[in-house]
């Protein structure tokens, strides 16, 4: 009977425990225990949203004065050379022209339909042209044609002006427009890329314009892929070297100044792979379509996308504390996409890091972690957020104490 006594007593008061110190359960978890986990995984090349990550130590010369080599899908940069050194854009200017125009388009205040009055700055324009005549209209459609296909300064110089009143006011929203984009190291004072010492921009910023050219106007984009355009009774071929060379191209423009050289933005792609490159300072049009042609070929070559997880995807699940439920499935928001060497895939480890258990209450989408991908050829391990799949409210009182107990007994959360 006395033992029947104390075993009662200490079973009472094993069951104070909690009831004391429940409210202090409740906030604080057992000790944190890291989960590591790696998962062997096989990847396959698919889009995915857009991280940010630098590959490894391109290996392969580049003859231009400032070049860069992006993977589309992931912004991965896959080879650079003074990519952010000041630099003469030419008409790789009429990018952000064309792109100025379309959102005018987009936001309603012009049609491809609207006559623009052709005055005597767009008439009189030097270098490239569509041959406008002065003091007639033209509409926004042939002009934006003949912007892309033709490179026309005229057209570019027309625009400015019935949107803007004058190229110089137009150049000013350029500019604002492309560091709201991200192009921060970028000043434009005209549409067309005509020389002057302060027009200058970066590769990097040219490669930030000419991904939301693609992303933010997909109905438009096709008009950098035709490859010729006749107006007034002359027709002229696009300018761009790569839609002539079966490798994928379908944009975006090139540029030439005596002050900036032979440049180009070009965006390639072969089996759902997209690269956009950015080169300029090159000596001749061979020697900047030469250079084009190898540099997308390399990047081809030698880079695949590998998909790590889809959107929703159920990664794992980890242990809860003071839950209505015990474990919790978690998950990633965007799909997690990597560009890696295709030499190097078969290298990459991925693996979660998670500190458990996570004290409930726990909310659907709720960062809980991360995803850790790493590979000999990355210069750093790249992270995404691990978040909850579910919500878990926290569990009653009956419960908490329940799982007070088994932690005191049993040491399990």
């Amino acid at each position: 009977m006395i033992k029947l006594k104390k075993f009662a007593l200490i079973l009472c008061g094993v069951l104070a425990i909690p009831l004391l110190v429940g409210s202090v359960h409740a906030k604080k978890a057992p000790l944190e225990k890291k989960k590591t986990v790696a998962v062997e995984k096989k990847v396959v090349a698919e889009p995915a949203p857009v991280p940010s990550s630098t590959s490894t130590d391109q290996q392969i010369d580049i003859v231009a004065k400032q070049a860069i080599l992006v993977d589309y899908e992931t912004g991965t940069v896959l080879l650079e050379k003074n990519a952010d050194e000041l630099m003469h854009p030419s008409s790789m200017t009429k990018i952000m022209t064309t792109y100025i125009v379309l959102e005018k388009i987009k936001d309603g205040i012009i049609t491809l339909d609207t006559l623009v009055l052709i005055g005597r700055n767009a008439w009189r324009v030097e270098g490239s042209s569509m041959f406008l005549n002065i003091d007639t209209t033209v509409r926004v459609e042939d002009l934006l044609k003949g912007l892309i296909i033709q490179s026309g300064n005229d057209a570019g110089i027309a625009l400015a002006e019935k949107l803007s009143g004058s190229e110089a006011v137009f150049a000013q929203e350029m500019t604002r427009r492309a560091h709201e984009l991200g192009a921060t190291h970028t000043n434009f004072l005209n549409s067309s890329g005509l020389p002057h010492p302060q027009h200058l921009t970066t590769a990097r910023d040219l490669v930030i314009l000419a991904l939301h050219t693609i992303n933010d106007h997909p109905s438009f984009y096709h008009l950098h892929s035709e490859k010729d355009f006749t107006y007034g009774g002359i027709k002229q071929g696009n300018r761009n070297p790569l839609l002539y060379k079966n490798i994928g191209c379908d944009g975006l423009k090139t540029g030439h100044t005596q002050a900036g050289g032979f440049g180009m933005v070009a965006s390639c792609v072969q089996d759902g792979h997209r690269l956009i490159l950015v080169i300029n300072g090159l000596s001749s049009m061979q020697a900047r379509s030469d250079e084009a042609v190898k540099l997308i070929n390399w990047g081809m070559m030698m880079y695949s996308n590998y998909t790590i997880y889809k959107e929703g995807q159920l990664v794992d699940t980890v242990p809860v504390w003071v839950g209505k439920e015990n474990k919790l499935p978690v998950t990633v928001q965007k799909t997690i996409i990597v560009t890696l060497p295709r030499a190097s895939q078969k290298d990459m480890k991925v693996s979660i890091d998670c500190k458990t258990p996570i004290t409930a209450p726990i909310k659907e989408g709720q960062v809980v972690g991360k995803v850790i991908v790493s590979a000999p050829s990355l210069k750093e391990n790249l992270e995404f957020p691990l978040v909850a799949a579910v919500t878990i409210e926290k569990a009653g009182i009956f419960k908490r104490i329940k799982d007070s107990i088994s932690h005191l007994i049993w040491g399990k959360s």
